[in-house]
């Protein structure tokens, strides 16, 4: 389950970024129209000054809250369904045909302007050139901005102030939780909000009537599979936490998140169900069969592969159509072992 592959971008002199600084300060509005759409929601009162520590521990202050909010694609899904509308985002956005790629949620892609759309892309004069007032990213390794490049990091962080989200360690709904902080110091509308997060409380008390199963949750690739390491996903944590019995490897890789199996070795765990992952990246079910070992898998033989949607926004929407969809799947399953 490696990182998507790398795309190299030129990157600013030190005179180029001091001159593009300049430059974006004597400019008005140009977030605002690269957009052709109202930024972020505003805050309760304007005069208001606004504070939020994020995940580093780093406490940002402005005077007012920040209204030109550039975020990765899952900070920006996250904020989206919370009612918070960014003005740019960076990370899969748009796949090949030009239609949305699902990491990016409800988010209106012809409404925001695309900073990159792959690992290591992230186009610095432009994010310069749109004035932004906060940056937004989820983080799997703390101090570490998801997607935002090492090489341009440090002129990133120039530019305006940056908020962290950890993923790593937490449960879904802590995740959902800090989103729903950060939208709410932005002045977010919280339209939906609280049906959703009733919806995604009634079916996360429907888990527990599975607990029979064994659950196996994996990520095909071309040569191999990886088998997740639960404790460090926080939507298998709101999965386990809540009665499911999700498979733990018996190994697993450096930093902690999966196990690496060839296909050869793909029926080393039992399992009564299989989800697999629904990111873009990787391979869909039909490429999956394609395998021996996997095809003669019980779980696949007796059609209970079911989706399990990775890219799922941390937002009390995003979790409850996945939660339910999930239960829905379960729910036609039979213990085979």
């Amino acid at each position: 389950m490696s990182r998507p592959g790398l795309a190299r971008r030129g990157f600013l002199t030190a005179a180029g970024v001091a001159a593009a600084l300049t430059l974006a300060a004597c400019g008005s509005g140009s977030g605002t129209e690269a957009t052709g759409d109202t930024p972020a929601s505003q805050p309760a009162s304007a005069s208001t000054s606004w504070t939020f520590t994020d995940d580093r521990g780093k406490k940002l202050e402005q005077a007012k809250a920040p209204t030109k909010i550039v975020a990765q694609v899952s900070s920006a899904a996250a904020l989206w369904d919370f009612g918070v509308r960014p003005i740019a985002v960076f990370g899969p956005h748009k796949l090949s045909d030009g239609s949305k790629d699902p990491q990016v949620g409800n988010v209106d892609i012809t409404k925001v302007t695309g900073l990159g759309n792959v690992w290591d892309e992230f186009n610095v004069e432009q994010y310069i050139g749109l004035q932004p007032d906060l940056l937004v990213s989820s983080m799997y390794d703390k101090g570490t901005l998801w997607y935002v490049p090492e090489k341009s990091k440090d002129t990133i962080e120039q530019v305006a102030p940056t908020a962290g989200i950890m993923l790593t360690g937490q449960t879904a709904t802590q995740v959902i939780g800090r989103y729903e902080e950060l939208a709410k110091s932005l002045g977010a509308d919280m339209q939906g909000v609280p049906e959703a997060k009733a919806r995604l409380e009634a079916a996360t008390k429907e888990l527990a009537q599975f607990k029979d199963l064994k659950v196996l949750m994996m990520s095909g690739g071309p040569d191999q599979m990886w088998v997740v390491n639960p404790p460090e996903y926080p939507d298998i944590r709101l999965l386990t936490d809540n009665g499911l019995n999700v498979i733990t490897p018996s190994k697993v890789d450096d930093g902690g998140f999966f196990q690496t199996l060839s296909w050869e070795n793909a029926d080393m765990y039992e399992a009564d169900v299989i989800l697999y992952d629904t990111r873009t990246q990787a391979l869909k079910p039909a490429e999956m069969m394609k395998k021996p070992t996997f095809a003669k898998l019980p779980a696949v033989k007796a059609g209970q592969l079911y989706p399990w949607k990775a890219e799922a926004p941390f937002s009390y929407q995003g979790y409850a159509d996945f939660v339910e969809q999930l239960v829905a799947d379960l729910k036609k399953a039979n213990k085979l072992l």
